[in-house]
């Protein structure tokens, strides 16, 4: 709060601030270091939009500052200012005697710790890019691709990208930047009603931990039994094996394959690695197995040592976790491109099918594909971008890293279907024969399948299956980054200081959670999760979080804290998206998702209905957090229910000019 003392000065004045007194005093001595007290005559101007000028950077509290900063720190820096009534002659006070009357005003220095910052820029960018490219880019974008019209299916998932994705991309990267705060306290700063929306993302991420990196657990049961010369998925002759498999290519004559016939590659991954045929189904989970928790140990073990400091060490770890795969894509992209049929399997993934357009379905898939592949609303941008410097360009950033990750799903589709078109041209089947597979099976029984067909099978097994470790450990260091850094920042004094304890704690709870998923019917588990528990939830979250910013908050103010940051007022393009587009884009994928639920089925297994329902509660235990925090605010507010709920009708803004600058809820 400003102390505004009036003084007649009649020698020059400056002024200091004692951190440990309760009350500014002016003293007649140079300046203390941490106060920043810059004499400047008349009070800054204010106003809607700030103004970059030689003499400082105007904040949103209406006073400049010589140092950039963002407004959070700014409130906790003494910032001084002396006003003078202006002459008769309209000039300021810096043309009449120097002994006039001046108001000084300072606020009190704050005494928290600086907030951590990325240790390059690079770190930041490949942590996003790590994070925004992961399993769903190999596998889910070229299966859909394919599925729905092949080239024609870039149509709608551009269109998509361009007016859904990329602005949710921005808005968070540029929240996350300029009120530096994690999902949970950042509410404080924009409509504190709707602080649950934090509790929410947490929750949701703590559920995406318990089944994602049970699919990491499976590629390292792969990659260490790749360490032999012959792979162990291209025999029928191992103890796991069933009279029905056969090994089935043209070089093998005398193999006749019928609808029970199964390839050693699927027997592998569904009675070694899962073992699912000793369960009969969610009712009947099995035993754990021992492998498979070794395994997951051994996942957690890295991620605990890789984000336990923060992102000064997240930061140096995806120098490796974020670029190797990139550079197993590109081996692989050379070696399919060379194999024999490879170029069925590139016709088969672009030949476009225009009257797929027509369909509904298209358009939905599409718009979840990006959605969930930029990753809008899991807390993580917010994480990240909190630790950017508040000038940083937050702008160019989201264009850069949301153009590489769309670039890098289309880079998959050939690293996946020339492969593919190889395997059809092996058994002598049409592509859509070899690519029935979808989800997980597409990569441990199809790729895994072609990879022990090749020369030097053993060296592209294991590249490939580190590749997808990497790409799953990118996303584990920052889903668990945005809960960290939202309890941190949400309880200061109690885990700031141990935060090693905190990571460790967390970390102890998802491979418990992850328990579940690592039984004989796991796999069922780790569906059950995927179709229901983060997705739906996920989508709602993040429709409330753009309500709140965009009609609360307000897009104009929104703008202006942009234009601080960057120097620059965003343009109408992503004024719209955010006000009515976005909205409406959120909007259509949840109508679709009800009025079209999907038919859950792996292997040969369909999830009886009241596994939709147990579906269901999972999912509505995250989100219910957003209501209830609200009825808890509403309770414990003060004044009239009337006087509360009056605010709530009187800012929500026009839809005429779909510009909205309403002021938020409850005002800070």
């Amino acid at each position: 709060i400003p102390c505004i003392y009036t003084q007649n000065l009649s020698s020059p004045l400056t002024t200091s601030l004692d951190k440990g007194s309760k009350q500014p005093e002016a003293q007649e001595e140079e300046p203390h270091e941490n106060a920043n007290l810059p004499l400047v005559d008349g009070f800054a101007d204010r106003g809607p939009k700030s103004v970059v000028s030689g003499s400082g950077q105007q904040v949103s509290n209406g006073f400049t500052t010589s140092t950039p900063q963002s407004p959070r720190e700014a409130l906790g820096t003494a910032v001084g200012a002396v006003g003078m009534p202006p002459t008769s002659g309209g000039d300021t006070g810096a043309s009449a005697p120097f002994g006039g009357l001046r108001t000084l005003v300072v606020q009190q220095t704050s005494l928290d710790r600086p907030r951590e910052t990325w240790s390059k820029k690079m770190d930041f960018l490949l942590s996003v890019i790590g994070y925004a490219v992961d399993l769903g880019n190999v596998w889910r974008f070229p299966y859909i691709c394919y599925q729905n019209g092949g080239g024609a299916f870039l149509l709608p998932y551009l269109l998509m990208a361009v007016f859904g994705g990329v602005p949710l991309f921005y808005m968070e990267l540029a929240l996350g930047q300029f009120h530096r705060s994690g999902c949970i306290s950042i509410w404080k700063h924009i409509c504190p009603i709707f602080k649950g929306i934090g509790f929410a993302i947490c929750i949701i991420a703590l559920y995406i931990a318990f089944y994602y990196n049970t699919i990491m657990a499976w590629a390292l049961y792969y990659l260490l039994s790749s360490f032999r010369p012959t792979l162990p998925w291209t025999t029928c002759t191992n103890s796991w094996n069933t009279v029905n498999c056969y090994r089935y290519l043209s070089s093998d004559q005398n193999v006749t394959w019928s609808n029970l016939s199964t390839s050693p590659a699927e027997e592998f991954y569904t009675r070694q690695v899962l073992q699912v045929h000793l369960s009969s189904g969610l009712h009947q989970l099995g035993s754990v197995s021992w492998q498979l928790a070794l395994c997951l140990l051994f996942i957690f073990t890295i991620v605990y040592f890789s984000i336990w400091k923060g992102v000064k060490t997240s930061g140096k770890v995806v120098w490796v976790t974020a670029t190797f795969p990139y550079l197993v894509l590109l081996i692989l992209l050379i070696r399919g491109a060379t194999l024999p049929g490879a170029w069925r399997g590139v016709v088969f993934y672009l030949k476009p099918d225009w009257q797929k357009l027509l369909s509904t379905t298209v358009w939905i898939d599409a718009a979840a594909q990006i959605f969930f592949s930029l990753g809008p609303g899991f807390g993580v941008l917010l994480a990240f971008a909190s630790y950017n410097p508040f000038h940083n360009n937050c702008y160019k950033d989201a264009l850069v890293t949301s153009s590489v990750n769309c670039l890098t799903s289309f880079l998959s589709g050939f690293v996946i279907f020339t492969v593919l078109g190889y395997m059809a041209e092996m058994r002598q089947q049409n592509v859509d024969v070899v690519a029935k597979d979808a989800g997980p099976s597409l990569l441990f029984i199809i790729y895994a399948e072609a990879i022990a067909n090749m020369p030097a099978a053993t060296f592209f097994a294991i590249i490939f299956f580190l590749m997808i470790i990497m790409l799953g450990l990118d996303s584990t260091f920052a889903g668990l980054e945005g809960v960290i850094t939202a309890m941190l920042d949400e309880f200061p004094r109690l885990l700031a200081k141990r935060r090693e304890w905190f990571v460790f704690g967390l970390v102890c709870v998802c491979y418990l959670g992850a328990l579940s998923t690592l039984t004989y019917g796991g796999a069922f588990v780790v569906k059950l999760f995927e179709e229901y528990a983060t997705g739906p939830a996920v989508i709602t979250v993040v429709l409330l979080e753009v309500i709140a910013v965009s009609w609360f908050y307000g897009t104009s103010r929104f703008c202006n804290d942009i234009q601080v940051m960057l120097g620059f007022y965003p343009g109408c393009f992503w004024r719209v998206c955010w006000v009515a587009i976005c909205p409406c884009f959120l909007l259509f994928i949840i109508i679709s998702f009800l009025a079209f639920p999907p038919e859950v089925k792996l292997f040969n297994y369909t999830y009886p209905p009241w596994t939709t329902v147990l579906g269901y509660c999972i999912g509505v235990s995250s989100f219910i957090c957003v209501p209830s925090y609200m009825v808890y605010y509403l309770l414990n507010a003060k004044g009239t229910f009337k006087q509360v709920q009056t605010p709530m009708f009187l800012t929500i803004p026009s839809f005429v000019s779909l510009l909205p600058s309403s002021h938020s809820l409850f005002p800070n």
